[in-house]
């Protein structure tokens, strides 16, 4: 799991104008941490830092030290609002975390084995990516930065499931915690030319599968 630490000040300059101010300055980002058993607390934090905190897809599934004037806040990132047409963050919601009290984040899949996949390398079907990311249950210190897909011996007309994911230990899926009927697809491979899964009379095709797994989804 990836540490990142941001250095924040207290904002005491509150409401629309102080926010207008603090864009039009152009240094500082607005913030606020909330949660816990602390009152909600308004920040700023050093634009460079963040905006390069925020190029890396960690970031987003990571619990993240900010030193707040010198007082540590563990939290999450759980919001970012941006400006509706220029390349800026309005402002940023953190949530406080507690070592002993699980969390829920959604976290990105990686998918591994693409090039040597059995159903697309072998017999000439193409791979389908129906889920970016999935969301998890544990507690901070378990956070996990990505989860691993390994798609090397999936072959035509195969779906991998949520079920099908290899988890660390401590991590449960939420889906899965709702029941077996929420055990989405999260790839699979069809037929390049009709999405069929390899049965000749296409009814048991990969490609409807697919297309419920992509369904669920949504």
């Amino acid at each position: 799991m990836s540490q990142f630490t941001l250095s924040a000040k207290v904002r005491h300059d509150l409401g629309k104008g102080a926010s207008r101010r603090l864009r039009r300055e152009n240094q500082k980002v607005a913030a606020i941490i909330y949660g816990g058993d602390k009152t909600p607390q308004p920040i700023t934090l050093d634009k460079p830092a963040f905006y390069k905190a925020i190029e890396d897809e960690a970031f987003f599934s990571s619990v993240i030290n900010i030193d707040l004037e010198g007082k540590s806040e563990q939290v999450i990132i759980r919001d970012i609002q941006r400006h509706p047409y220029k390349a800026l963050v309005t402002h940023a919601d953190f949530m406080r975390v507690d070592a002993t009290h699980e969390i829920t984040m959604n976290v990105p899949l990686h998918v591994n084995g693409e090039d040597a996949c059995k159903g697309v390398k072998e017999e000439g079907g193409v791979l389908h990516v129906l889920a970016n990311d999935v969301e998890i249950s544990c507690l901070p210190s378990k956070l996990p930065e990505y989860l691993e897909v390994d798609v090397t011996s999936l072959g035509l007309g195969e779906t991998l499931h949520l079920s099908d994911l290899p988890l660390p230990e401590g991590v449960s899926l939420v889906a899965l915690n709702h029941g077996e009927e929420h055990d989405f697809g999260v790839v699979s491979v069809t037929r390049a030319d009709t999405g069929t899964d390899g049965d000749e009379d296409g009814e048991e095709g990969g490609g409807d599968a697919a297309a419920e797994d992509g369904e669920k989804t949504e």
